[in-house]
């Protein structure tokens, strides 16, 4: 299916306040319309910054480019989405650095507020993204500091009589993630943690299952 002309020119605005962003955070230097040419399609370099500037995310000095406060918001929300990408990518998914970088570049542009606050609080509030950089807190992010724990935690930070949900299971051992497939312990089943000694025993309905501690430590629960 083809983009409609609305959605190719977002597209193209995004890119242009993710790289300003991104510039800006390595060189600490304004950007230029030369500059621009490189990220997007060098003919649609005029429409685009002139639809920025309509838009209010720009100002144009010459051939000088600098965000506004509604551009830098725009572009901050951008990186937000598209670090916390990166992160469910290769954390949860573990996927590899070159597919990871172009499918979040894919997601920056679709995700909702909504869903990526989900994601941020799954992932438990991270502040780097895998290639070491900031990632811009959302307002989940400062109510997580006020809260005493974390919502997504291992199962071994669980006590007894504590329960939650799977959130997701982070092993990267085929035979260990069968196992626990098998036994029924899949993202979204409600666990009770039953008891931490001498081994860490968890109720699935009426289910009881013992778990070693590597295996716990794989399993992240979201608190009821």
């Amino acid at each position: 299916m083809t983009k409609n002309m609305d959605t190719m020119n977002q597209e193209k605005i995004d890119e242009v306040l993710e790289h300003i962003w991104v510039h800006e955070e390595d060189f600490q230097d304004r950007v230029d319309r030369a500059a621009v040419g490189q990220w997007i399609d060098p003919g649609s370099v005029d429409m685009v910054l002139a639809e920025m500037e309509r838009n209010g995310l720009v100002r144009m000095y010459d051939s000088l480019i600098v965000l506004s406060a509604t551009g830098r918001k725009a572009a901050e929300t951008i990186m937000r989405r598209h670090r916390l990408a990166e992160r469910l990518l290769k954390d949860v998914l573990d996927v590899g650095h070159e597919a990871m970088d172009s499918t979040a570049c894919q997601f920056e542009h679709f995700l909702s507020e909504e869903v990526t606050t989900s994601i941020c609080t799954l992932l438990g509030h991270p502040v780097r993204c895998p290639h070491g950089k900031m990632i811009p807190p959302g307002e989940c992010c400062q109510r997580a500091k006020k809260e005493l724990r974390p919502v997504v935690q291992p199962l071994t930070e669980f006590a007894p009589g504590e329960e939650g949900h799977v959130a997701y299971i982070t092993t990267k051992s085929h035979g260990r993630l069968d196992r626990l497939s098998s036994l029924g312990l899949l993202p979204g089943t409600s666990v009770r943690i039953h008891q931490k000694q001498p081994t860490l025993v968890i109720f699935m309905g009426e289910t009881q299952l013992a778990l070693d501690a590597d295996t716990a430590r794989d399993i992240y629960i979201r608190r009821s």
